[in-house]
């Protein structure tokens, strides 16, 4: 592998105390060409800009994918990477959707690991503290007829970073997006592929004015059964059972979500993936059958959810109040990803 560093590193102009998320990057990246129908040698180089013409395909087609993961440092000083495999494994997944070529695991493991393995002093100490992990590809064709690019670019870029929300592990209130759609079966729902986010983008700044922290995504056919939220799955405590809506083809499958389901049904309890309708959810809550709901994702791993609005209707779930299945889910992901407690399902790539 090509290695080139940075004359002078820019970590001192940080303060690690005060970190948001995503707003500072480390010294170095890497980078990888596909073209003549393959990827060339992954290169690390130091942080810049990249340089690209007016006509770049993905500015005009959005043939592009990304994905986020994280990196920590452990209680015996080791770099702990969060369920790797699945993150790599879904990355290929959505290149395959959008006629992007994958990534051996290996190639992509083992750059990963050399770029983080450079970066070790850019990875927060503190606790709820983490290194963000970016890799992301998109094609680099320069013409303006619509076809699959026969050029891409793949990158990975680290941030140090605080909690995605501002609320942190306080709960988020939500509100269903009735006038709008984020994805549709046969589309590309299940990709990570930043259309999508686009696609969420005006509900979600129209809801955050209203003083919403983010929108809950209904689907696209009938606007009644729940998805996600733009940067989460969803959970539902009801009665005893613990409900998420199934995959289907429209719903990313988050690797938090995946976490939770394992654990959730280790410890005994019935976890079902299943269509849910605002409707049952809010009939569960006059009852008095819901007792915590909560978000799932890489980003903030769990956010509990203190209230939904939907059409003229609040819910008000466990009086606005963190859960104990949250936090608890919360303290034992965070507790395997910190290296304090056991790895019973071998989701630690463990780096010395």
């Amino acid at each position: 592998m090509e290695i080139r560093k940075t004359k002078k590193s820019r970590i001192h102009k940080v303060d690690f105390s005060a970190l948001g998320f995503g707003d500072v990057f480390s010294d170095h990246m890497l980078t990888m060409d596909y073209k003549s129908g393959k990827w060339g040698a992954p290169k690390i180089k130091p942080f810049g800009h990249v340089h690209i013409l007016p006509s770049l395909t993905t500015l005009h087609y959005a043939q592009a994918v990304f994905e986020g993961l994280k990196a920590f440092i452990a209680k015996d000083g080791s770099i702990h990477i969060f369920r790797p495999d699945k993150h790599i494994e879904r990355y290929n997944r959505s290149c395959r959707r959008l006629c992007i070529p994958e990534i051996d695991k290996k190639t992509f493991m083992d750059g990963m690991v050399q770029l983080i393995k450079m970066e070790k002093q850019w990875i927060p100490t503190q606790k709820g503290y983490s290194l963000y992990i970016r890799p992301f590809v998109f094609a680099t064709d320069n013409n303006l007829g619509v076809h699959v690019s026969q050029t891409y670019k793949f990158f990975i870029i680290l941030s140090p970073v605080g909690a995605y929300y501002k609320e942190g592990m306080n709960p988020v209130k939500l509100i269903t997006a009735i006038e709008h759609t984020r994805a549709a079966e046969g589309g590309t729902g299940f990709a990570k592929t930043p259309g999508n986010y686009a696609a969420s983008l005006y509900a979600a700044h129209e809801a955050q004015k209203q003083g919403y922290t983010q929108v809950l995504w209904l689907d696209g056919m009938q606007k009644h059964y729940i998805e996600e939220v733009g940067t989460m799955n969803v959970f539902f405590y009801i009665g005893d059972e613990l409900i998420t809506p199934h995959l289907g083809g429209t719903i990313l499958a988050g690797v938090t979500r995946d976490s939770v389901i394992h654990l959730a049904r280790d410890w005994g309890m019935k976890v079902i993936e299943r269509k849910l309708s605002m409707d049952e959810v809010i009939d569960a809550w006059e009852k008095g059958k819901l007792k915590e709901a909560f978000g799932t994702g890489t980003a903030a791993v769990i956010s509990p959810i203190g209230s939904i609005t939907h059409k003229e209707k609040t819910i008000l779930i466990n009086k606005g109040r963190t859960g104990q299945l949250s936090q608890k889910l919360y303290d034992t992901i965070t507790g395997i990803q910190y290296g304090e407690n056991p790895d019973k399902f071998s989701w630690i790539h463990k780096i010395k």
